[in-house]
């Protein structure tokens, strides 16, 4: 029986689906700070930019996008590109089924072997459900910045969290480019290790 679940790296005709459950939570909740849904054409320049350097997974349910997470970029000054910033976002059918679990841990699995070390991760407060998914995935809290942003009528805490990928070696080597990545078999068989973990209905 086809399994009701995969995951896998995303394609330029993802967009759409992406950006539907992204604007659930642009227009509902301070989980993110846009004030505005971008555009069809803002998303899809988002990602085009994104996976030039960083890997972006979505999790698909009868084959449509029910969530996504990618990295990016942390800071922009050389000495941070062993650093980057990670991000999650659900639609309500996967919730609560260990999914997001799933797709976040491959996720980080997948930076560590591009070569990174440090992941943060920004979170909204209060976030019960993030809070626990980071802590349950390793992330460490390091800091809450107070009133960092204004929506919906009233100011927002955000808390960050930081989770290390590997031991910290010196003369680190350059995180490989994502569609070198791609190509190996130590990234195909992440993504099949994931997808063997799903659930078949």
């Amino acid at each position: 029986m086809e399994a009701a679940y995969s995951i896998r790296p995303i394609l330029a005709s993802d967009a759409a689906g992406c950006l539907e459950i992204y604007k659930n939570y642009v227009e509902t909740g301070s989980i993110t700070f846009d004030y505005t849904t971008p555009t069809i054409q803002e998303f899809q320049n988002k990602i085009t930019d994104t996976i030039r350097e960083y890997p972006w997974l979505v999790c698909l349910k009868n084959n449509q996008i029910a969530g996504y997470a990618y990295a990016s970029k942390y800071r922009y000054k050389t000495a941070y590109q062993w650093s980057a910033e990670s991000t999650i976002y659900l639609s309500g059918q996967i919730h609560g089924r260990g999914l997001g679990s799933l797709l976040y841990e491959t996720l980080l699995k997948i930076l560590s072997l591009q070569g990174f070390y440090n992941i943060y991760a920004a979170v909204t407060i209060p976030n019960t459900q993030s809070e626990m998914l980071h802590a349950k995935l390793g992330f460490y809290e390091i800091g809450i910045f107070k009133n960092n942003g204004f929506k919906l009528g009233k100011w927002h805490d955000v808390k960050w969290f930081q989770k290390t990928l590997k031991d910290y070696k010196i003369n680190p080597k350059i995180p490989l480019n994502p569609d070198e990545l791609m190509l190996s078999e130590a990234f195909q068989n992440l993504i099949k290790q994931a997808n063997n973990k799903l659930p078949k209905t």
